[in-house]
């Protein structure tokens, strides 16, 4: 959540060469904490805690992985256009972005935020037993 409300923080300044290697930078932190997030949640489905058949007939749990899941496709937008800077920022110049595109990719962003905190309340409900 902090990687993703560092990228919609600096997505709202001026798009500089110093800007740029930022969001690729964290973006990169982002993609691997979702996937290091996600390996060990499906280690503790399978492996530890309670078992497959628990998690899997919960419908806090299936809300839970499915936003997820919708949050992680959603960042592949965000991730194309961030890698599509690397020439520039190589060449040591800021990325020419379209404004449209620049809003859309905050919303995007601001839409990833607002789902996390979903997720969260659905990790309460589960923390309580409920929405089984």
């Amino acid at each position: 959540m902090g990687a993703l409300a560092i990228e919609f923080i600096l997505l709202g300044q001026d798009l500089s060469h110093a800007t740029a290697k930022r969001l690729i930078k964290t973006d990169t932190v982002l993609g691997a904490a979702a996937g290091l997030l996600l390996a060990v949640g499906l280690c503790r489905v399978f492996f530890f805690e309670k078992g497959e058949t628990y998690y899997f007939t919960s419908h806090a749990f299936i809300a839970k992985l499915t936003i997820f899941l919708l949050v992680a496709l959603l960042s592949i937008t965000p991730t194309i256009e961030f890698l599509s800077w690397r020439a520039a920022i190589a060449a040591g110049q800021a990325p020419t972005v379209d404004a449209k595109k620049l809003r859309m990719i905050r919303m995007i962003i601001h839409g990833e935020l607002a789902a996390i905190v979903v997720i969260v309340l659905c990790a309460a409900i589960m923390a309580r037993g409920g929405w089984v």
